[in-house]
């Protein structure tokens, strides 16, 4: 299993293709997942989508898994780059916590892709989002943590051990994209603002200043 660091790490890595016809391939595929589904969408659909033929398609993607893998890669370090571009249009703890939390949230439960295969697919998605849903939990706990360690190493956030705290938020973004509806307001931004100041903000701005309860270790 790789380890939650490793998985950003690659994630993190995967540049955009410098070959056109590769872009051309990953752009298709995504069109045709996210407009049918995975199981739904062949080689072929995709090759003729991006104007190649099957065998070209074949040579750089020889098995479909390296294809669908390569396009969520590709979606997963494209969702975070937007989170960071939303935190840093903004300057100061509180508004770049509530700003990231709007971004996560919200991002993740309107991705077109993820809502096609939760609804077309929920056999194949819904296991790797729930019972076999932990490198999907510990990636998303790894890059909250770093964002947290951002801000302690500015003086914007006080010293404590983030894992826990950028578990609980995973946990909740985790939950509103499995069942958005309820008390927390994920369809209106200045709602969901509104939301991240009343509650995000304070778990991380106010952490017990002992060294934590025995669930945390």
């Amino acid at each position: 299993m790789i380890e939650p660091p490793a998985l950003l790490d690659r994630v993190l890595a995967s540049v955009e293709p410098d070959d056109p016809g590769t872009r051309a391939i990953l752009d298709c595929a995504l069109t045709a997942f996210t407009a049918s589904g995975v199981r739904r969408s062949t080689m072929g659909e995709i090759a003729e989508r991006a104007g190649l033929g099957v065998a070209t398609l074949y040579r750089r993607f020889p098995r479909k898994e390296q294809l669908v893998e390569a396009v969520v890669l590709r979606e997963v370090r494209r969702f975070i780059e937007h989170v960071d571009a939303r935190i840093q249009r903004v300057s100061g703890m509180p508004a770049q916590v509530v700003e990231g939390f709007v971004a996560f949230a919200v991002g993740v439960r309107e991705h077109p892709l993820l809502g096609t295969l939760l609804s077309s697919e929920p056999d194949t998605v819904l296991p790797a989002c729930t019972v076999a849903g932990g490198p999907m939990l510990a990636l998303a706990r790894t890059y909250l943590t770093e964002q947290i360690q951002r801000l302690q190493n500015t003086g914007e956030l006080p010293m404590f051990d983030p894992e826990p705290a950028a578990e609980i938020i995973a946990r909740l973004t985790h939950s509103l994209m499995l069942t958005p509806d309820g008390r927390i307001p994920i369809g209106d931004d200045e709602r969901t603002r509104a939301f991240a100041r009343d509650h995000i903000i304070p778990l991380l701005a106010g952490p017990p200043a002992s060294g934590g309860s025995e669930t945390a270790r």
